[in-house]
């Protein structure tokens, strides 16, 4: 068994996938350097590129003997312009623009779309171009056609993206290429899904039921990047809908603006920890390192914070999918982890209101237990995962050893906040069996105390109700 870190980190590593981390031999490196879990993003790549990663990735998880998850992060209704020569064209503020899907370029005023924005968009709306530079607001709707109106001088590029702040989907927010991907998902060894442009429960609500009648035991992430999403009648009935929530600061600054995004993260993570679901916080990092070397010192503060916070999970984009500097940039994570956990460790939660079922008392009572006991770790005994994350969520300051005879759930539970995954086949000692390894291996010092979660009935799904504790001599 390979327990090459004595201290385990407690918010975890989620590192992009692209060019820059094209290769086996880089994916290997970053789980080495600290990652637990790779994202894809499905808006760029072919599905042959996709299953050559994943079976990069499974290769690499055992030989490191440690469970790794996958993220499959599906594009959304990503609006774009289209193609035009000169590529770059300035605007002016004032100047009125003709938004038409299918479109050409004409030396004027008519720029092509990829989307059909007259399908969704309304008179008054705002329109954002090229990440926020270009901001325009519609003037009139036609078919296939909107005419909008420039607020400041700037310049389009072709390709650039399009965001829409005010405008509601209505729920569709699942494109053809998205049910694509989904189909392709459910055929690979995929552990979450993450929904892009998510603006109220029941689009977490529409993919689950897509998934789950597609055989897939994927948990859905929702991908918190709109204006709608953020409003005070959605975002909380979001994060009870969903697995896992994941702050998407990028484009969440365009739909609304960059200083609204810390307010909107610290309050996400307060409303995951309040409903005992995963947090993701993302985008942009550590983003010098996409070029150099060596993160800045506010990027070190921004990571630190979410940290200090309580995030389970903080996510590298651009810096492991297309920089230069792939494993450093995992490197350097991790060590800003360790070392703020060391020095600002996060309160844990030992008592959680409005809480009345079995499984939260026994989590609350096994986490009292081993800050009491001062014990070096919860060893937890899990069919489904559901206790291990329920321990988790009262962030405690030891590592929780979740032992499972499920691949998926050991890959799941990898993201989640202090767990350090182990597959075991079910029985009755598997958790004691653990520890004692773990101590053979001088994880834990002679005579450590360990708190046992389990089950009378190993392996059954919502049956933990004991919790023991052992001295490992």
């Amino acid at each position: 068994m390979h327990t090459e870190n004595r201290i385990y980190k407690r918010s975890k590593i989620l590192a992009g996938v692209g060019p820059a981390s094209n290769s086996y031999e880089i994916i290997l490196a970053m789980i080495k350097a600290g990652a637990n879990g790779f994202r894809m993003n499905f808006s760029h790549g072919t599905h042959e590129e996709r299953a050559q990663q994943i079976a990069w990735i499974r290769q690499a998880s055992k030989e490191c003997d440690k469970p790794v998850a996958i993220v499959q992060d599906l594009q959304g209704p990503k609006i774009r312009l289209g193609d035009f020569e000169p590529r770059e064209i300035p605007v002016k503020t004032g100047q009125e623009l003709r938004l038409v899907f299918g479109g050409e370029y004409d030396g004027g005023n008519t720029i092509p779309v990829q989307y059909d924005l007259s399908q969704k968009v309304k008179t008054g709306e705002r329109i954002y171009i090229f990440d926020g530079r270009v901001r325009t607001s519609v003037l009139a709707v036609e078919p296939k056609t909107v005419v909008v109106r420039v607020e400041n001088d700037s310049y389009l590029m072709q390709r650039k993206g399009i965001n829409l702040p005010d405008t509601d989907f209505g729920g569709d927010i699942l494109t053809d290429k998205d049910m694509k991907d989904i189909d392709f998902g459910v055929t690979q060894d995929i552990d979450y899904v993450a929904l892009s442009f998510v603006q109220r429960a029941s689009d977490i609500e529409k993919l689950k039921h897509l998934l789950h009648e597609r055989g897939s035991d994927a948990k859905v992430i929702a991908k918190i990047e709109t204006q709608a999403a953020i409003a005070e009648e959605n975002l909380e009935d979001i994060v009870k809908a969903s697995d896992s929530v994941m702050v998407a600061r990028g484009d969440l600054a365009v739909e609304t603006s960059a200083e609204i995004v810390p307010m909107v993260q610290r309050r996400i993570l307060e409303l995951t920890q309040k409903h005992g679901k995963h947090s993701i916080v993302a985008t942009q990092m550590l983003i010098s390192m996409v070029e150099n070397p060596e993160p800045t010192r506010a990027e070190v503060s921004d990571v630190a914070n979410a940290i200090m916070d309580g995030a389970d999970c903080l996510m590298l984009s651009d810096e492991t999918a297309n920089g230069k500097y792939p494993v450093e940039t995992v490197a350097t994570m991790k060590r800003i982890i360790m070392y703020t956990q060391e020095h600002a460790p996060v309160v844990p939660q030992l008592y959680r209101e409005h809480k009345t079922d079995v499984q939260d008392a026994i989590s609350s009572a096994a986490v009292t237990l081993a800050h009491q006991l001062r014990a070096q770790a919860i060893i937890c005994e899990t069919a489904s995962g559901e206790t291990a994350r329920s321990i988790a969520v009262r962030r405690p300051s030891m590592p929780i050893i979740s032992v499972t005879s499920s691949p998926r759930v050991a890959q799941q539970l990898t993201l989640q906040y202090a767990n350090k995954s182990f597959i075991r086949d079910g029985g009755e000692h598997a958790g004691l069996q653990i520890a004692r390894e773990l101590r053979a291996q001088d994880f834990f010092g002679p005579g450590a105390l360990v708190v046992l979660v389990s089950g009378q009935q190993p392996g059954m799904s919502g049956g933990t109700d004991m919790i023991r504790v052992r001295k490992l001599e």
